[in-house]
């Protein structure tokens, strides 16, 4: 799936070990956040690399796949709005062979996350407390998620539909699985793994990684929203837009309020609306709304 991780550099050691307390000491630790000080210079190769090989495991190869995908299209004869791109497509013939193919894609593409809190949890402060994946405060979380998901998804279902109207966008067909009793709950896992990978790996992993480089916010909030309108460019332009908006403002609410649930709760919303809505509405009110 990816590349080989790169090997670390023998000279890096945790801050506060005893071979590393005098050489970390002796060098300039800018602020990085509240409670977060930046990295000392010595041990910012190691955040690099940790930072490439998690997302190299993700959404930084799936970027990479998306520009590709995109030049594929655009070379074409078929223009770029007569396409079509399948999110949720059966991946075997068999009910019993496809629900083990969904199953087993869902855990491994879950699997980043993993590491990305793993290596989180090497600082001093917990992984899912340092950014809010947790259910400390669950009414506020989901009150934030509904507010953020109605207020990406109604403008990005407008910027999506005037995509089509000017042949920028493809046609998202966001569930295509065959009728079985597991399709809807595969479906809810499939919206969950996008809400955990996205949020967590896009916006609170790189976030406190590159404060730990001692990137400025704006920087890294920028970055963190062109990450995400990357690997969507493989459904054409219109979606790189809105996710690039999704993205600013998602990434600002994380850097003001260093909670990440609340961005899951609306990414999985917003996910379970247009996955479920293909699937279970009849085709002629989705062609009545342009989908």
């Amino acid at each position: 799936m990816s590349e080989p991780a790169s090997t670390f550099p023998s000279e890096s050691k945790p801050v506060g070990s005893a071979s590393s307390a005098g050489s970390a000491e002796s060098q300039p630790v800018e602020p990085a956040g509240p409670d977060r000080p930046a990295v000392a210079p010595p041990l910012r190769p190691r955040v690099r690399a940790e930072i490439l090989i998690v997302l190299g495991l993700s959404l930084g190869q799936a970027a990479v796949t998306a520009v590709l995908q995109l030049l594929h299209r655009l070379s074409l004869d078929v223009p770029l709005g007569e396409q079509t791109a399948a999110i949720n497509p059966s991946r075997a013939p068999t009910a019993t062979l496809d629900l083990i193919f969904q199953v087993t894609s869902i855990v491994f593409t879950v699997l980043p996350v993993a590491l990305a809190i793993y290596l989180l949890a090497s600082t001093r402060r917990r992984a899912m407390a340092r950014i809010g994946l947790n259910l400390a405060q669950p009414a506020r979380d989901v009150g934030h998620g509904f507010a953020l998901a109605a207020l990406i998804g109604i403008p990005g279902l407008g910027l999506y539909l005037a995509g089509r109207a000017l042949g920028v966008t493809v046609e998202v067909q966001a569930a295509t699985l065959d009728m079985h009793w597991w399709t809807v709950p595969i479906l809810v896992l499939s919206a969950l793994q996008y809400g955990l990978i996205e949020e967590v790996i896009v916006v609170a992993y790189l976030f406190e990684k590159l404060e730990e480089l001692a990137w400025h916010p704006m920087a890294i909030v920028v970055t963190s929203a062109l990450l995400r309108a990357t690997y969507h460019l493989y459904q054409g332009f219109g979606p790189f837009v809105g996710n690039l908006i999704m993205g600013l403002i998602f990434a600002e609410y994380y850097r003001r309020r260093r909670r990440v649930m609340p961005l899951v709760v609306a990414h999985m919303l917003l996910d379970l609306v247009a996955f479920l809505g293909y699937f279970l509405l009849p085709d002629s009110i989705l062609a009545a709304v342009g989908l």
